[in-house]
């Protein structure tokens, strides 16, 4: 059982157990692949590797129309490419929702580089989480904002996925996780959501400690 980042000098320090890592690692090296400077990964495009997260999610699954569940899904924003994956639009929003070209513009000259420092921050997630030692998991204070940020682009895309785009979303998505099956892949889904929430605010939490003393 994961046990939350306590402050420890310049370490933050968590304890995971091996399968706890390797789902982590595993989101990681998923979105590194979305984010990859090159990626060019279409919405509905079969090889994408967060398909298999939320495989068998059924209703609960994002629709490009209608969203999980029946959630609205908001306009596209403007300089975006409506055939792209849409939780690119998530992790690289557009900087103008009101010119459409300079919001084009605003991608263009920005978007590769945001790319290379989100695929870089999610590989240091990685190299720390294989360095672990006895369960584990230390992140220096100088390592701990690329880990923030990586854990918050792993959620942004399950979000996407899963019609979490508000809170009210959550909220929605929540109360009818109650409903299902404790086997249904909706609720082993969510698990790790919200297991991914849950190490964000520690892993904040134990910074902000360390700041403070």
């Amino acid at each position: 059982m994961a046990h939350a980042f306590t402050a420890d000098g310049q370490e933050l320090v968590a304890i995971m157990d091996e399968d706890e890592r390797a789902v982590v690692a595993g989101l990681c090296l998923q979105v590194m692949d979305l984010v990859a400077p090159t990626s060019t990964t279409a919405k509905g495009d079969p090889s994408d590797p967060f398909e298999a997260i939320v495989a068998g999610l059924g209703d609960l699954a994002t629709d490009t129309e209608d969203g999980a569940a029946g959630l609205d899904v908001p306009d596209r924003a403007f300089g975006l490419d409506h055939d792209r994956d849409p939780a690119l639009d998530r992790l690289f929003p557009t900087g103008n929702r009101e010119d459409e070209q300079e919001a084009a513009e605003f991608r263009r000259f920005t978007e590769q580089g945001l790319r290379q420092r989100k695929h870089q921050g999610l590989t240091t997630t990685v190299r720390t989480l294989e360095a672990a030692d006895d369960d584990r998991w230390v992140v220096t204070r100088a390592q701990a904002p690329a880990v923030l940020i990586a854990l918050t682009d792993i959620r942004l895309v399950m979000g996407e996925r899963l019609g979490l785009r508000t809170d009210e979303d959550a909220n929605r998505l929540e109360e009818l996780i109650e409903t299902l099956d404790a086997d249904d892949p909706a609720v082993f889904a969510l698990s790790i959501y919200d297991f991914l929430t849950w190490l964000q605010e520690s892993l904040t939490q134990a910074l902000i400690g360390e700041d403070d003393e």
